[in-house]
């Protein structure tokens, strides 16, 4: 058993962040990854403070992160007539420990596997291959079935298998059969990026809209020195009636700007041209904003989900993959603690199972973005003062809970001690 490798399915930010974790406290793994090839893709994604800290806890600090994104400054929600509902500092502005981060996904996901390589060498990835399945044995280990692009399937046996295969899992499939399909809410997203000069504070996340019908716009890179425009991260949104499910044949799809530019015609402000902004993308991707019902456990003995996998949420919360970061981190905790056993897996899911289903609900509720469905209540969308509509202690309230609950209360996360301990392997201690 101690010779076994755990297997990872899946080579996304979870499945790497994962095996980084399991490289830093000594345990072998071997990732199975379906794509042939490693690419760049994808557009923004936030990166909280709480998995910032981790990230720096793996080696990877500052100058690697400010090479694929910037540190945000400011978040903000704006009503449909430019005037402000909620805006705070982020990150180091707000007294965090650490920064949040606004990042090129693709570029940290590339990060993320030139490390790994780096560290636990190219043998450690096998892409071509997926996990399609599994087989627990009585002694506690398991054999991961297999499939390869070229059509040939084998098994691998393991000490544990660890599901990081996204929405779409099928470690997660056979372990809950009977879950509902992947559930849509009937908003419709169309992401792309623009070269622009950056808004506000030159590095300000800003929901600028309703509920229903709303733009997300925040850079992802440092402003270019000489003509100082910087990547422009934006997501384009619209609520449509969804009594007849999604109607394409897929989940995500490359579309022509004109496609949907039309919705937002006129959302141009003093500080922002938001069909501009739209126009001056290459192309845009379109997806419905997708999860999935929270299940009563990620654990099926020596087999455990993480990231989408385990908790497929509306990225109304910007907290998908840094929760997937901080999934890895307590998992290598609860190795730490319990040995490469069911038992460590049985800890992890204890530790973050229910609450962090809480939080895909939150999210389907809005998230933090639930403030523009009050405004949307109590004044149709349209203010002049918003004390008038939400008292400044409401709207602080309101924004502390979800913080709370989505692990990056600042006091709390200032005050907590490492997921994992400086040097700690197997067989040291960890507090989670």
């Amino acid at each position: 058993m101690t010779d076994l490798p755990v297997i990872i399915a899946g080579g996304g930010i979870g499945g790497l962040a994962t095996a980084l974790t399991l490289q830093q406290i000594g345990v072998p793994c071997i990732v199975h990854e379906s794509v042939r090839e490693m690419r760049p893709l994808g557009v923004g994604i936030n990166l909280q403070p709480n998995a910032v800290r981790e990230l720096y806890d793996l080696g990877i600090g500052a100058a690697d992160l400010d090479q694929v994104g910037v540190p945000a400054k400011e978040w903000a929600l704006v009503g449909l007539n430019g005037n402000d509902i909620y805006s705070e500092p982020r990150g180091l502005l707000a007294g965090y420990n650490w920064p949040q981060y606004a990042v090129h996904r693709g570029k940290l996901h590339m990060l993320l596997y030139s490390r790994l390589v780096q560290r636990a060498g190219a043998d450690c990835v096998r892409l071509g291959s997926r996990v399609s399945g599994y087989e627990k044995h009585a002694d506690g280990s398991v054999t991961a079935r297999i499939e390869y692009a070229d059509g040939s399937r084998s098994e691998q046996h393991g000490r544990l298998l660890i599901g990081a295969d996204g929405i779409h899992s099928a470690v997660r499939a056979q372990m809950h059969p009977t879950q509902p399909p992947i559930h849509w809410g009937g908003a419709v997203m169309w992401r792309g990026v623009t070269w622009a000069k950056p808004m506000r504070t030159g590095s300000s996340f800003v929901g600028l809209g309703t509920h229903r019908h709303r733009v997300v716009v925040y850079p992802i890179s440092h402003p270019d020195p000489k003509t100082g425009l910087a990547l422009i991260n934006w997501i384009a949104e619209v609520t449509m009636d969804n009594t007849e499910g999604w109607k394409q044949t897929g989940w995500f799809r490359q579309v022509p700007v004109a496609e949907f530019a039309h919705h937002f015609a006129g959302w141009t402000y003093d500080w922002l041209d938001v069909p501009a902004l739209i126009a001056g993308a290459d192309g845009a991707y379109e997806n419905p904003m997708i999860d999935r019902d929270p299940v009563s456990t990620w654990v099926d003995g020596p087999v455990a989900l993480m990231g989408d996998a385990a908790h497929a949420m509306y990225p109304t919360g910007s907290n998908g993959a840094s929760q997937a970061i901080v999934d890895a981190r307590v998992l290598g905790a609860c190795l730490l603690l319990h040995g490469v056993t069911p038992a460590a897996l049985a800890a992890y899911d204890e530790k973050l199972c229910a609450p962090i289903s809480q939080v895909i609900l939150r999210n389907r509720g809005a998230g933090p973005f639930g403030l523009l469905n009050l405004v949307d209540e109590r004044c149709g969308g349209t203010f002049t003062d918003i004390d008038d509509v939400i008292p400044p202690a409401e709207r602080d309230a309101f924004m502390a809970g979800y913080k709370k609950a989505a692990g990056f209360a600042i006091e709390q996360l200032n005050a907590a001690p490492r997921t994992i301990a400086e040097g700690a392997r197997v067989g040291g201690l960890a507090t989670i």
